[in-house]
Formats: C-alpha cells, structure tokens, sequence
C-alpha cells in the first residue's frame, strides 16, 4: 500500500490543473419576443442602425470550453473529513446568442447576434471534503462549499470593444459548489480527479437600458469542472 499513514497527516498542499466549461442560466422578461425596442433603447449594431423598432424573438447561452490552475491547502477535520482551500484563476467565455427582427419601414431582417463574456476569474473557494475508506491504493468521496469569485475581465473587455455594444456583467459572484472524486495513492504523491458543479448565486446582469440586457431578467453563472489534483 502507497503512502500508508497520508491520512493521518493533519495537513497536505498541493496543485490543481482542470478543464472548465462556463455557461449562464438565463432567464429572460416575461413576454419577450412580443416587445418592441425603439429609440435609445436600439443598439448603433450593424442591422439595428435606423430601424424603427426591433424585437427579440429569442435569447440563449452557449457554453464554452477553459482550463483553470489553482493551489491547494488541505486540512484534516475527522478521520474521514477534510476542510480544503484552493485558490485558483479560471480563464473562459461564454456566449449569449439574440435572434432578433430588426424593422425600417416596410422592410425587416431576421439576424443572430452572438455577445462573447469573456472571463477572468480569481477564485476563493472553500469546501469540505468527504472520503470514503481506503481500499488498497484508492478512496472516493463527495464536497460541498462556497466560492468567492472575482472577474478581473468583466469590465475590462467590455471597455476594449467600443465599435459594438457589449453585454456586461458585474466582477462578484458567490457560487456554491458541489462534487465526487477519486483518490489515486501513488508511492511517491496522492493523485485526484474530481468533478464538480458551481452555481451563482448573484444576478451578473449589468442593466444599460438597451435591448441586450434589457432583455433579461436574471443572469447567473453556471460552471462545470474537471480537477486533477496532486497533493
């Protein structure tokens, strides 16, 4: 058996290397695809310039893939708990995608628009940790816990991209995480895969009395993440 009395050891640090695919759950303003945008509230977008009015018929978010390092400190609680820091910086972006009918007299064109978020995370995540009992050279368990985030590029790039509109979401977020993994004892490190879901819990959507963000209600972040963890 690899490393038999690494349980016992009241604290471990590691590293943390994963692949991240960050999404928005969406919620748009009640009776959205009948709502005419007029005015200021109309967008200088290419297809939107002089148009009388516009509507948006839907309003969607894609995820898209990103990779996120981090270290990790590990305290042992109980024989079977541990209480775990891993502060971490998630790079990725995620997309929200309007199909709107633009209106100029008696002419309309149905077009897509894509928003790409782009997002720098500095993330404080705390979580509790329960293992299973070990089995030869493998345990698993389950976490739970709360995060802390801070995106350095929610106002950052939105400021860079002043030929269109851009949608901007507010830099803090609170999110609950929640988890299983697997334990791999090798002879010389402990080696972990996990996978684990984080929901927002704070509404990001920056209102600026225009179609793209007037059109929602509440925008929250949703991430899915693959870890390897090396302790």
């Amino acid at each position: 058996m690899n490393l038999r009395n690494y349980n016992q050891q009241p604290y471990h640090f590691g590293f943390i290397l994963a692949a991240n695919q960050m999404n928005f759950t969406l919620k748009t303003i009640d009776n959205l695809p009948n709502i005419k945008w007029t005015g200021n509230q109309l967008p200088e977008d290419p297809g939107l310039v002089n148009a009388d009015y516009a509507q948006v018929l839907n309003l969607y978010a894609k995820p898209t893939p990103g990779f996120t390092i981090g270290i990790l400190g590990s305290l042992l609680l109980h024989e079977y708990i541990d209480m775990r820091f891993t502060p971490s910086l998630s790079f990725g972006e995620r997309i929200l995608t309007y199909d709107i009918l633009s209106v100029t007299g008696s002419d309309s064109l149905l077009y897509t628009v894509d928003k790409n978020i782009s997002s720098t995370l500095v993330e404080f995540p705390l979580d509790f940790k329960y293992r299973s009992k070990r089995v030869n050279n493998f345990d698993a368990y389950v976490m739970a816990g709360v995060n802390y985030t801070l995106d350095l590029a929610s106002q950052k790039k939105a400021e860079q991209n002043s030929n269109t509109t851009t949608v901007k979401i507010n830099k803090n977020d609170l999110t609950i995480d929640v988890g299983v993994g697997i334990d791999f004892y090798t002879q010389y490190f402990k080696f972990g895969v996990e996978l684990k879901m984080a929901y927002g819990l704070f509404n990001l959507i920056k209102k600026e009395d225009n179609l793209y963000t007037n059109s929602i209600e509440s925008l929250h972040s949703k991430i899915f993440q693959l870890s390897f963890t090396f302790e």
